[in-house]
C-alpha cells in the first residue's frame, strides 16, 4: 500500500533583530510511492512562498474547496515564539489539508 505523509515544522528566525528579519519553515514530504524517485524530500520556505502555492492551487482547484493559511500577522513579529508556533501549526495544517 502506497502511503505519503507531508507536514511542515522547524520554524527558523533569520537577521533577527535586523529590519529585514524573516521567518521560514521546513516542509517535509515521505512516501513509499513508485512515482517518486526521491522518498524523503524537505525545503525550507517563507510564508510568501506558501501564499502563491496556494493562489495556484485555487486557480487549479475547480471546486474543491483549497485550505486556508494561517494569518499574516500584523507587522514582523518573528521574535515571539507565539507568533512562530501559530505559524507553525498553521503551515502544517495548510500542507496536511
Amino acid at each position: 500500500q502506497e502511503l505519503t505523509t507531508v507536514g511542515g515544522g522547524d520554524p527558523r528566525v533569520h537577521n533577527e533583530g535586523s529590519w529585514n528579519s524573516y521567518v521560514d519553515g521546513g516542509g517535509f514530504l515521505h512516501t513509499n510511492g513508485g512515482g517518486f524517485t526521491a522518498k524523503t524530500s524537505c525545503v525550507r520556505r517563507r510564508y510568501r512562498e506558501f501564499a502563491w502555492l496556494r493562489r495556484q492551487l485555487q486557480k487549479n482547484a475547480g471546486l474543491v474547496p483549497v485550505p486556508e493559511l494561517p494569518g499574516k500577522g500584523g507587522g514582523f513579529a518573528g521574535s515571539s515564539d507565539e507568533f512562530i508556533e501559530r505559524r507553525r501549526q498553521g503551515g502544517g495544517g495548510f500542507l496536511q489539508r
